[in-house]
């Protein structure tokens, strides 16, 4: 397992009693699609810090991995 997939495994959950099992950073409610549409929307890492708190710019990186990890898999694989 490489860095990048240790960090989402550390940082990323999927639990069916949070947010019905959407992708959140691990340790709060945020989930990744919002990150990913902040990023979106024009925001800069700066900003979405600052949006959220208890995010860190490690959480930010995980989750565009996480991201790209799902979005890379092809469709009915």
């Amino acid at each position: 397992m490489n860095h990048i997939e240790k960090e989402i495994e550390k940082r990323i959950v999927c639990d069916p009693e949070i947010l019905r099992g959407k992708p959140v950073i691990r340790g709060t409610r945020i989930p990744v699609y919002v990150i990913i549409e902040s990023f979106g929307n024009g925001s800069t890492e700066s900003e979405i810090l600052e949006d959220f708190p208890d995010l860190t710019a490690e959480d930010i990186r995980a989750a565009l991995a996480y991201y790209v990890r799902v979005m890379a898999v092809p469709v009915g694989a």
